[in-house]
């Protein structure tokens, strides 16, 4: 029989509650159909809800008799109304927000908005001020302090060992909620930022790429996975794109309110643009370039990364390919074909040339002329 378990979690800082099972469509669907919020976690390979109390017992109702419920874990001690700390992997099992600490949050997503700042960056922002509250819930929000910043870092981030990324992150985050909601500067100094990771783009040979491309034999897909690599978009860059974006006269492809706030133009060639004329007379999107199963819906960025992992397996390539792997392949293949790096900073629409640079680092051009003093012996 089949087996589905239910147990409290702490993801990205709320009280939640995992339901792990092997991979059942009926079984998925079935529990959407009952419980909408429930999400799938790819870092966590499980499904999650926000917490409730009897969120197992209604679990329990809609599976009974169908699949065996192992529960157990959600009768141990209440997570949310006693937090502990698990001193084993240091992870720290908080309370829920304050009707006061929920008040600031939705204040500081208001400021968020009105700012215009993305989505993504609003809910990265939020979620780190939800959990940095939670920690200090002893405490009211005008008593913390730098100190207090510091010990979170330490005692919480690092010792959870969150990435450098995310670090970077929540410092962003409590400065801005402390200087415009609570009105209280707090002392950058004094707060410690991760050493900057350098990390070299992964790049695919041009005949991996055409690898991926040829494998892929349904026109749309093929269109997606070639545009991504024939003008280094993003994978949102892409996703956004509407019809009227192509300037098919000129050879041109305006991407707009991209990363920054920023519109940008880069070339488009002859070869994908009779592509994308194919594509368009069979199925004729009415909104977005790419479209979902439904019509007037933007294609997903799930969907996206499911062709991408097709088309892998079909090229018979074992390496863990990103649709980022696409645009860092066309940015470092236009370097070695002689492209400017100033060029190819505006195509890729970076703000920083030091950005851009970094290709240069997996260039083969000029490394590929050094002669190594082992050929000598």
């Amino acid at each position: 029989m089949k087996k589905v378990v239910v147990k409290p979690i702490d993801y990205k800082g709320n009280p939640s509650i995992a339901l792990e099972f092997e991979r059942d469509n009926d079984l998925k669907e079935l529990l959407k159909s009952h419980f909408p919020l429930m999400r799938w976690s790819q870092t966590y390979k499980l499904w999650h809800l926000p917490y409730d109390e009897k969120i197992s017992q209604q679990v329990f109702q809609v599976l009974k008799g169908k699949v065996w419920v192992d529960y157990s874990a959600m009768k141990k001690e209440n997570m949310v109304a006693n937090p502990t700390i698990n001193t084993t992997t240091a992870k720290i099992e908080l309370p829920a927000l304050t009707e006061a600490q929920q008040k600031d949050i939705k204040t500081y997503i208001r400021y968020l908005k009105s700012k215009r700042y993305s989505e993504n960056t609003i809910k990265t922002y939020s979620d780190a001020i939800k959990l940095f509250l939670r920690y200090f819930h002893f405490k009211n929000t005008d008593e913390i302090s730098n100190e207090d910043i510091i010990a979170f870092n330490n005692d919480y981030i690092l010792a959870n060992r969150y990435s450098s990324s995310y670090q970077n992150q929540f410092v962003n985050a409590v400065k801005l909620f402390f200087a415009k909601i609570q009105n209280k500067q707090l002392n950058p100094e004094l707060i410690h930022r991760p050493k900057r990771e350098r990390k070299l783009p992964n790049v695919l040979s041009k005949e991996e790429v055409k690898a991926i491309l040829e494998s892929t034999n349904n026109i749309k897909h093929k269109a997606m996975l070639s545009l991504i690599y024939a003008c280094g978009l993003r994978r949102g860059e892409l996703l956004n794109l509407k019809f009227n974006d192509i300037d098919s006269k000129r050879n041109l492809l305006i991407i707009r309110q991209s990363k920054g706030k920023k519109d940008r133009i880069v070339p488009i060639s002859d070869k994908v643009i009779e592509m994308l004329r194919t594509y368009y007379k069979m199925y004729k999107p009415k909104n977005w370039l790419f479209e979902g199963q439904f019509e007037n819906t933007q294609y997903s960025e799930k969907s996206i990364q499911s062709v991408l992992k097709q088309s892998l397996e079909k090229a018979k390539i074992k390496k863990p390919v990103t649709l980022h792997w696409l645009r860092h392949s066309y940015a470092t293949h236009l370097l070695e074909g002689g492209t400017d790096l100033r060029f190819i900073q505006e195509l890729l629409g970076h703000n920083s040339s030091k950005t851009t640079e970094i290709y240069t680092h997996v260039s083969t051009k000029s490394l590929q002329q050094i002669k190594s003093p082992f050929d000598d012996l």
